[in-house]
């Protein structure tokens, strides 16, 4: 895969495919994480003298111009964060993008409006992906993919667009990819993996890949609870997945078959209510054994003893990989198990990752110091996928 220092930059229109699906209330950014991990490629462009034109999806757009779905806020941080004005486009490949991208000198960077505001991007036809492809390329003349979030996607500003154009890798992929590989090929030992989230759809192929490398699996969230009611406990009216049962007690028996530790919950808080997150009101909640949920009450996070637990276990790892909460830590009652986990990986001498996502989110707004864990991944999907082992089109195409 070329870098961008395979690349002769200077004087040309540079597409850069980022990842600003930054989280917006209203037109205020929440989490910026995003923005600020693409930030030094695009810096480092356009010291070099590119015409930098950014792309991006933000949220999920009918295939038609959505206000709320606006990038205007991130071309505004962008310019915070860059230390310099970043010109707009009020669409992506009509009046407006070819002015805004003609008028840039060496050295300029502007942001083109919301790719999903187009049919073309998330078409499953391909002759209507290539078709919005071919336009985007008359924008440009290399392309840089550096949007990690969206890799997992055949869109076409991301798998059609590099076959187009000269294309090389951002710095962000080629750092994501170089730490997925470590996941994957090059494994520091102990290695713990901590899932949760709510799904344990969401998390199946990377389960079912991870139990052939791990050695131990620590289970939160809602997903959870799937695992406890395949065990035969009972789960209330906490989150449940009927359907994947089967395949909890499938996953149960081929870690213990390998001997891979697979730790589930021992206490967790219950509510009668799910906790206000607008007003994040006190709720009133319980601490039970996991295998004594009431059936009136739902689970909503690990308790004080799996805390404790979930931390010893990540004590003497060589290696953590983490996606996704353990409670609905947007609220302060229900924050402690994420906290927990966040804060056993910033104390650990591990290698350790932050899979993307939720988890993502949740070490920014709960407070942590990003450069105390090894890595945080801007893209969940995207490295679970890799991790499952399976080809990500957006890395095909700038192998190709």
């Amino acid at each position: 895969m070329k870098t961008i220092e395979d690349l002769d930059v200077a004087g040309k229109r540079v597409f850069v495919r980022a990842d600003l699906n930054v989280p917006l209330d209203g037109s205020t950014i929440t989490d910026d994480g995003r923005i600020r991990a693409v930030a030094p490629t695009i810096a480092k462009l356009a010291a070099a003298g590119a015409k930098v034109v950014v792309a991006s999806h933000l949220g999920r757009p009918k295939g038609a111009p959505d206000p709320q779905f606006s990038l205007a806020p991130a071309a505004k941080r962008l310019g915070e964060i860059l230390g310099k004005p970043v010109a707009f486009a009020t669409d992506t490949v009509g009046e407006s993008a070819e002015a805004v991208v003609a008028a840039l000198a060496g050295g300029e960077v502007a942001l083109l409006e919301n790719l999903r505001f187009n049919a073309g991007e998330t078409s499953k036809d391909d002759a209507e992906r290539a078709a919005f492809a071919e336009q985007l390329a008359a924008l440009a003349d290399l392309y840089v993919g550096d949007g990690f979030g969206a890799v997992h996607r055949k869109h076409a500003s991301v798998y059609d667009l590099p076959k187009l154009l000269p294309h090389a890798a951002g710095d962000l992929i080629a750092t994501e990819v170089g730490v997925l590989k470590k996941l994957t090929e090059d494994v520091a030992r102990p290695y713990v993996v901590v899932l949760g989230g709510a799904k344990v759809s969401d998390k199946l192929g990377v389960i079912d890949n991870l139990l052939k490398k791990a050695d131990r699996i620590l289970i939160g969230g809602g997903m959870a609870y799937t695992f406890l009611a395949a065990k035969g406990h009972e789960v209330g009216i906490s989150l449940l997945q009927e359907d994947q049962k089967g395949k909890c007690l499938e996953y149960l028996a081929e870690a213990e078959k390998r001997g891979v530790e697979f730790v589930l919950p021992v206490d967790v808080l219950v509510s009668a209510d799910f906790p206000d997150l607008k007003t994040k009101a006190p709720a009133t909640y319980e601490v039970v054994a996991s295998d004594a949920i009431p059936a009136d009450k739902e689970g909503l996070d690990i308790g004080p003893k799996t805390r404790e637990l979930y931390a010893a276990k990540l004590v003497d790892a060589g290696t953590v990989f983490w996606n996704g909460p353990m409670g609905v830590f947007e609220h302060p009652d229900f924050a402690n198990g994420t906290k927990a986990v966040a804060q056993a990986l910033t104390d650990s001498k591990a290698f350790t990752v932050v899979g993307g996502g939720d988890s993502a989110a949740a070490v920014r707004i709960l407070g942590f110091d990003e450069t105390k864990f090894g890595h945080i991944s801007t893209g969940g999907g995207a490295s679970l996928e890799y991790l499952e082992g399976k080809t990500l089109p957006g890395l095909a195409a700038l192998e190709g």
